[in-house]
């Protein structure tokens, strides 16, 4: 009997230290018990993960939510679940490829033309070590969904969102930016090796320079911007990670994974938080690590930087390159046309 006694105590302590480390990371709930009648919320990504989970807390607490996401079947299917668990019929179905400019600008003029504000726009989606796929307009996948759609759907929007201030713009980060890094000279991977890990550091990075920029140049205006890395959490964006592609991760670091990451439902709670705090009310140009503010990496300060991506990011944006077939998801498309600055 005594045989067990170490064993079995080196494994509840193990558990138990897994277990008080989880509650650490997750965070917990969002404190504030703030409703959002009235207000329209405008999520991409909505269908699954944390968009979902974040787009189902903000209609039950009143908002109206437009959910942008590009699989219109899933995302349907997602809206018709919410209204159903929320009983709120105020929530929306929209198109949006964030891998097209088309698609992007398409969506926008859909929000400006149909609704009559936009309190809330909560930059959501995002692809994670995907292969070194392009957008239909030619950029890494990557750099490219994860700020470049997000740039232009954003700026696309700031009319509205001022016009419907105080409101808010909250950019979903990622710890994975503290080890990035801005290549000004060959942001799409044209020119060195493709490395996805690097790929969507600076994706990340992207997203924080991106923020800082933004509640810098909207001083004044009433709208905040703040990006928040929501955590580790279980979605469908680590499919390209190959977690479970060896019987090894599969049967002996998934089940360590499964203790220390949390669900889709707490990782929304940062971004909730973010979304309705009456403590945030004005709060602009930070960065959230889950719950609490934290200083980001050095680079993500370089304010030199931020402008400079700003405006890299604005001429890229600015032309869509001339095209016959939109490449298929994983085929490469010419590289995109630079033009004047204008969104």
């Amino acid at each position: 009997m005594s045989r067990y006694v170490l064993p079995v105590s080196v494994f509840g302590t193990a558990f138990g230290c897994a277990v008080l480390l989880k509650n650490h990371v997750t965070g917990g709930r969002c404190p504030s018990k703030a409703t959002i009648n009235g207000k329209t919320v405008v999520i991409t990504g909505a269908n699954t993960g944390i968009g979902k989970e974040t787009a189902q807390e903000l209609a039950q607490r009143g908002g109206r939510i437009i959910m942008g996401c590009r699989d219109m079947e899933k995302c349907e299917a997602a809206a018709k679940e919410i209204r159903g668990k929320t009983l709120n019929r105020h929530v929306y179905a929209c198109h949006l490829d964030l891998a097209s400019m088309k698609s992007i600008r398409e969506f926008a003029e859909r929000i400006k033309r149909e609704e009559q504000r936009v309190d809330v726009l909560i930059n959501n989606a995002g692809v994670m070590r995907c292969p070194a796929w392009k957008t239909e307009d030619g950029f890494d996948m990557q750099f490219g969904v994860n700020h470049l759609g997000h740039f232009l759907l954003t700026n696309l929007l700031l009319d509205k969102l001022k016009e419907s201030a105080p409101s808010r713009v909250i950019n979903l980060a990622s710890l994975a930016h503290i080890v990035g890094k801005i290549d000004f000279e060959d942001l799409n991977w044209e020119k060195k090796k493709f490395d996805t890990k690097q790929a969507y550091c600076q994706s990340k990075l992207a997203n924080v320079l991106f923020t800082r920029e933004l509640a810098k140049r909207l001083q004044g205006t009433g709208v905040a911007v703040n990006a928040v890395h929501p955590g580790v959490v279980a979605t469908e964006l680590g499919r390209h990670t190959g977690l479970h592609q060896s019987q090894f991760s599969s049967s002996v670091l998934s089940p360590f994974f499964s203790i220390l990451v949390k669900s889709p439902e707490l990782g929304a709670q940062p971004v909730v938080y973010l979304a309705v705090s009456e403590e945030m009310e004005g709060v602009t140009g930070r960065y959230y690590d889950v719950l609490t503010e934290k200083e980001p990496a050095p680079q993500a300060l370089d304010e030199e930087a931020a402008r400079r991506l700003w405006e890299v990011s604005s001429r890229l944006v600015a032309s869509e390159p001339a095209k016959s077939n939109p490449p298929a998801e994983g085929r490469q498309s010419p590289g995109p046309a630079v033009g004047a600055v204008g969104l």
